[in-house]
């Protein structure tokens, strides 16, 4: 086996549908003896989820690390790698102890799978002891745990949505998809829309919806749960719009960090937020389509959505390695005299399947629009909507029947039950 075999195979352990958080903004140093492990962490050091931390990578484990720190403080998080024995790996770790800071976490990465090593080692203060081989997003995880709340739960994941061109359908699919999540599978939902000139959010769901997105932007410091309650129109029981405010009055301007804590904020209120993302190149679109948990590229069977598609995917591909490919909606297809690129063409070169190819329908998508309707109220047995169905339970990782509304309230309850037969 290949050390890329290997780090393919030790990754697949997170490759479970489960989101890896994103590192906070913390200093990283990592001290390997293996050169499988120094090939994980590089890996990690170019990861999305550890863009706002700083990684740095050294040859020596252990002893090379107390070396280093004799006179000098140590990093937020320090990962040392030992090759040796239950005994040589305590024997070491209390060299290290003696010139470790007390706020510093220390993960250590071992090559013996021993349980009682792993208890002696967090009795001692060891934050976490990973058995090697590695991959990368098993080294983010484990970071990534040392900073999360416990409080907060798992946190959503987002998905956004873009179109290879305008005009592809990009929004009407991440709507219907938003929908169907929230309707079919009973799951909380946000919809973020971002083109703030000209959204259709609100339109589409035939609501009119505060300009959420605009006032959150304008206040990114102010943002917080409660007051994201307030910016947030209600479009179902369990669908929710963080609308733009559509309109050409003046200029809008998107700071990037100000939306990534937005977008964060977000995440940590509901298991699922739909990011539409306007057809547009700039830093927080950039940024908005690299730190999402997946992706979702829409495009219709012409030249420039071709052109367009591929230079998105090529990106995205480069952009986030250890991520899964984005996904592509083929849409519009079936245009009547009108010269279209065969499928089988299209995928070729752009390089991905399509998850779906949607026909043209332009009778039950237009009556969807004008009545501020989902394709599914218009014509349930459709073909459309029976794609966007099937590709919206694709993406949320589900399979068969959708869960029953009164499974999301049995667990709480259960809990509170016990703990007044306690008291």
């Amino acid at each position: 086996m290949t050390p890329q075999d290997q780090l393919a195979a030790a990754d697949s352990r997170s490759r479970n549908g489960d989101v890896v958080a994103l590192v906070p903004r913390i200093n990283i140093h990592a001290f390997c003896s293996n050169p499988g492990t120094a090939q994980a962490m590089q890996a990690a050091a170019g990861d999305r989820r550890l863009a706002r931390a700083h990684l740095d990578i050294q040859f020596g484990g252990v002893m090379a690390a107390v070396q280093v720190y004799g006179d000098s403080h140590t990093p937020n998080v320090l990962v040392v790698e030992t090759e040796g024995g239950h005994d040589a790996v305590l024997a070491e770790l209390s060299h290290l102890a003696n010139v470790c800071d007390p706020s510093t976490k220390v993960i250590v990465v071992g090559h013996v799978n021993d349980v009682v090593l792993y208890r002696e080692l967090i009795r001692s203060g060891v934050s976490e002891y990973l058995v090697a081989p590695l991959g990368p997003l098993h080294i983010i995880e484990a970071i990534g745990a040392l900073y999360a709340n416990p409080k907060a739960g798992q946190i959503g994941r987002i998905f956004a949505f873009v179109g290879a061109k305008g005009g592809v359908g990009s929004s009407t699919i991440a709507h219907n998809v938003g929908w169907l999540l929230s309707r079919k599978l009973l799951i909380d939902t946000v919809i973020t829309d971002l083109d703030l000139a000209f959204g259709t959010a609100g339109l589409n769901f035939n609501i009119d919806a505060a300009q959420g997105i605009a006032e959150a932007l304008g206040q990114p410091e102010r943002v917080d749960q409660t007051l994201l309650d307030r910016l947030l129109a209600k479009a179902g029981e369990r669908l929710s719009l963080l609308s733009a405010p559509g309109s050409i009055d003046r200029d809008h301007a998107i700071d990037k960090e100000a939306l990534e804590h937005i977008l964060d904020v977000v995440r940590i209120s509901v298991p699922n937020v739909i990011v539409d993302v306007p057809n547009v190149w700039a830093p927080w679109t950039k940024a908005t389509l690299v730190q999402a948990d997946d992706v979702v590229v829409t495009a219709t069977p012409e030249l420039a959505s071709l052109r367009n598609a591929k230079n998105l995917v090529d990106f995205l591909k480069a952009a986030r390695p250890n991520d899964r490919p984005p996904r592509l909606v083929l849409n519009q297809v079936g245009i009547a005299k009108r010269p279209e690129i065969p499928v089988g063409d299209f995928t070729r070169s752009v390089g991905i399947e399509p998850s779906i190819v949607i026909p043209f329908e332009p009778q039950i998508f237009g009556t969807a629009s004008s009545n501020g309707q989902m394709i599914a109220e218009v014509s349930a047995k459709s073909k459309p909507a029976e794609l966007i169905e099937a590709f919206a339970l694709d993406i949320a990782g589900r399979s068969g029947a959708p869960p029953k509304a009164a499974r999301r309230s049995l667990l709480p309850f259960m809990s509170r039950m016990s703990r007044s037969r306690k008291k």
